[in-house]
């Protein structure tokens, strides 16, 4: 029951939501025929057709809801199809219907600070208390912008439909955000290293259906690779109990060889447009990260091009933390040390991938006590027990 609800919500709340435009009316209907289905399948059985009972419970529950007093908007209904057509039917639009969806959440009316949260709850289904937490915001308050979002789309009458190219481009930008963002927040969700494999996957499947649908969009290429790639070394990102394993550390044979090479052919595309963003460049970092597993290093001068190259179009905190690491890597400890001290962002002394560096560089250069002192720091700022544990290994490391 679990895996179908996470699998089939987005889909069926964009098809759900589209004749109305009430967000906030498909997701009651689509929750309460989910709450019909764990009340009632345990004893009556899983339909040949899961969702297509799902779909057809949840219309009728729009459509008397359409029908009720309260809203005295019988002058709509006309205008509403909420039939009991099954499923099957429906298929052959829904992947439109989620994209379009997606484009609603991105449209111009929205404020450009909740359009990303929003596509994560509605089209990916990540609770609004995980995304308060991933935007580093109040439950409470992201949970208040979230209702006036879809308060807004409701309101405003925003249609569900692909926009033309000039309205697309504008709105593009947060919807390929929202799609890394899903897949970024899996981590965040399960820190205990056990993936909510639904989400990366719907992530993925979005990220491809959007290269399939705009193949002339770099952006759009360059962010289905990253996620290519970036998923295909899941598998050797954490030990059988759950334990944290560091990229340089990982067996490259665990890695998906199917994903890497549709990663680099996504990537290739993407070039051939001479038009390099943020998403190609984080692409191509991932891509070098991936040539361990064919030639047995990395080619860290090329690798520290590319991050410095994605500062200068994508300035970020955690950016300029991995390049410290790599001028450590390449030039001694104390350089990278230096990068690190000349990050300006008050918020680099609460990053945890910060501190971490800071302590990996300190125990390079020598210097245990600050370097334990930064373990310990590394491991209070961690949520994730397989992180903590591989931090105290190295912290035991510096201490003995």
């Amino acid at each position: 029951m679990a895996a179908i609800a996470r699998d089939s919500y987005g889909r069926l709340l964009a098809v759900l939501a589209a004749p109305t435009r009430d967000i906030a009316a498909a997701e009651d209907a689509l929750a309460d025929a989910l709450e019909r289905a764990l009340a009632g399948w345990p004893d009556d059985g899983i339909p040949a057709n899961p969702e297509g009972w799902l779909l057809t419970v949840a219309r009728n529950r729009l459509r008397d809801v359409w029908k009720s007093s309260a809203y005295r908007m019988t002058e709509r209904l006309d205008e509403i199809d909420y039939s009991s057509t099954p499923l099957e039917h429906d298929m052959p639009a829904i992947v439109d219907r989620r994209l379009e969806l997606m484009l609603v959440c991105a449209h111009p009316a929205i404020a450009p600070n909740i359009r990303t949260p929003l596509m994560l709850q509605v089209v990916l289904g990540v609770e609004a208390a995980a995304i308060a937490t991933a935007f580093a915001v109040g439950p409470s308050t992201m949970a208040q912008r979230l209702v006036r979002a879809k308060k807004r789309i409701r309101d405003a009458g925003i249609p569900f439909v692909l926009p033309q190219r000039d309205d697309l481009a504008e709105r593009l930008p947060a919807v390929l955000e929202a799609v890394y963002g899903g897949y970024a927040i899996d981590w965040q969700l399960t820190p205990q290293g056990a993936p909510i494999e639904s989400l990366s996957a719907e992530a993925l499947h979005l990220s491809l259906v959007l290269a399939e649908l705009l193949p002339d969009e770099p952006e759009v290429l360059g962010l289905a690779a990253l996620v290519s790639l970036s998923e295909a070394r899941r598998p050797a990102r954490r030990s059988a109990d759950g334990g944290f394993i560091p990229l340089d550390e990982q067996d490259t044979r665990m890695w998906d060889t199917v994903l890497i090479a549709r990663g680099e052919a996504l990537l290739r595309r993407a070039h051939d447009h001479r038009r390099p963003g943020r998403f190609q460049y984080e692409a191509a970092i991932q891509s070098a990260h991936c040539t361990r597993a064919t030639q047995g290093n990395v080619d860290l001068n090329a690798l520290r091009k590319l991050h410095r190259a994605l500062q200068r179009v994508a300035p970020s905190l955690g950016a300029a933390v991995a390049s410290a690491a790599i001028d450590g890597q390449i030039d001694g400890p104390d350089a990278g040390l230096r990068a690190l001290d000349v990050i300006d962002d008050p918020a680099v002394e609460r990053f945890q991938p910060a501190v971490t560096t800071r302590a990996h560089l300190l125990a390079e250069a020598g210097r245990a006590e600050e370097a334990a002192d930064a373990y310990r720091r590394a491991i209070e700022l961690t949520a994730d027990p397989g992180v903590a544990g591989y931090l105290l290994r190295r912290l035991r490391s510096v201490t003995c």
